[in-house]
């Protein structure tokens, strides 16, 4: 009777322990189909990447009211550009190989870069304000100057300098060399009709096609984003489904 309780308890243990092994595999399968369930939701996603305006940066307000708007509907990728036109330029080519965005949103500085680089990857844009003049933005704001948003490597301080316009004025003669007639159409201009800084709507109705006003200033703020940056962005995400080779 002795070895007989042994046994059967034995057969518990033994029973427990099969039990548990078969929840562990069970959990942790179910771990792997909710990830391969996540990743296939993930990919049919649409992806959009924001381009900051000069003293902004990827935490600025309009990057993250587009965030909030597209929420469960698109990734949207909002670098930290950085202060120097040609590097801001390449990282963004790089950004774009890696990211393989459908949408391009830029403001400002930030969509005067949008505008160069758009027809070159073949990738639509909506430029929010472009500045097609940095040049005579920065000659009147030579000195130190501080980030308005926070940027992720800490540093909010930098310096605009005659090296930097120089820079800016390279860029500023070339930067239509890439717009083509096949691309005239992929690329939208957004105009706030209280803008300041930046009055380029013609400059920019001689090289493309659909031009949009909004009843507000250079920066959007998150309603202006929500109510005029979302909608035209929803439009060219349903229009222009696939890159021009």
């Amino acid at each position: 009777m002795q070895y007989y309780n042994i046994f059967i308890k034995r057969q518990t243990i033994l029973g427990n322990n099969v039990w548990k092994i078969i929840s562990l595999l069970f959990f942790f399968a179910g771990l792997i189909f909710f990830s391969y369930l996540y990743k296939l939701f993930e990919s049919g996603m649409k992806k959009i990447v924001f381009l900051h305006g000069f003293y902004a940066s990827g935490q600025c307000v309009p990057a993250l009211a587009l965030r909030d708007a597209f929420e469960g509907r698109a990734e949207v990728v909002t670098p930290d550009l950085p202060m120097h036109p040609k590097q801001a330029l390449a990282f963004i080519r790089e950004l774009i190989d890696d990211e393989k965005p459908d949408l391009l949103i830029g403001n400002s500085c930030g969509a005067f870069y949008a505008q160069m680089v758009a027809p070159v990857v073949g990738v639509p844009a909506l430029l929010g304000n472009p500045h097609f003049q940095m040049t005579t933005f920065l000659k009147a704001r030579i000195g130190e100057h501080q980030y308005k948003s926070p940027r992720k490597d800490g540093k909010q301080h930098f310096v605009i300098d005659e090296a930097l316009i120089a820079e800016f004025a390279e860029m500023e003669a070339i930067q239509f060399n890439n717009c083509t007639p096949d691309f005239k159409d992929r690329i939208w201009g957004l105009f706030g009709e209280q803008d300041t800084l930046a009055h380029f709507e013609p400059l920019f109705l001689q090289h493309y096609t659909h031009s949009f006003h909004f009843p507000g200033n250079h920066t959007p703020t998150a309603e202006e984003v929500q109510k005029w940056y979302v909608p035209l962005a929803e439009q060219m995400l349903d229009l222009y489904k696939s890159r021009l080779p």
